[in-house]
C-alpha cells in the first residue's frame, strides 16, 4: 500500500485532550477502511504564518499511515467536514523516515547545517567602505 504523511491543525481554543482526541478519531476512520497508522505525533500549539479563521495559533498533529487511497480521501473528507479542523496536508512519499519529524528533534541535534560565515562577513564589509 502506498505511504502517506498527513498533517493537521485544528481550532486553539480546544483542550490538548482534545486535540489529541481528534487524532484518534481519524486514526480510526483511516484502519476503519483499511489503512494503518504507523506513527503519530502530536506537536502543540504553535502560531501559524497568518489567521485562519480569526485564529492565529493551532493544535498540530502529524500522521504517518500506510493506506489504500480510498482511505486516505474519506480520511481527509472527514477532516474538511470536521468544524474543529481548520487545515489539512496530505503528501504521498516513497519511505518514512526513522524517528522522530524534525519537528519533534531537539534544537541542538537538527542544527547539522552548520553556520554559514556569510552574515559577519557582509557586515564587517560594509564597515570597511564607510571608514
Amino acid at each position: 500500500m502506498p505511504l502517506y504523511e498527513h498533517v493537521f491543525i485544528s481550532r486553539q481554543d480546544l483542550s490538548n485532550t482534545q486535540a489529541e482526541g481528534l487524532v484518534e478519531h481519524f486514526t480510526s476512520v483511516l484502519t476503519d477502511n483499511g489503512g494503518t497508522l504507523i506513527e503519530s505525533e502530536y506537536w502543540g500549539v504553535k502560531t501559524m504564518a497568518y489567521k485562519i479563521n480569526k485564529n492565529r495559533k493551532g493544535h498540530y498533529a502529524y500522521l504517518r499511515t500506510d493506506s489504500p487511497a480510498a482511505a486516505v480521501q474519506e480520511m481527509e473528507r472527514l477532516m474538511r467536514l470536521h468544524d474543529d479542523v481548520m487545515r489539512v496536508l496530505t503528501i504521498k512519499v516513497d519511505a518514512h523516515e526513522e524517528g522522530p519529524s524534525v519537528q519533534m528533534q531537539k534544537r541542538d541535534e537538527r542544527s547539522d547545517r552548520g553556520d554559514r560565515g556569510d552574515r559577519g562577513d557582509r557586515g564587517g564589509e560594509r564597515r570597511e567602505r564607510r571608514a
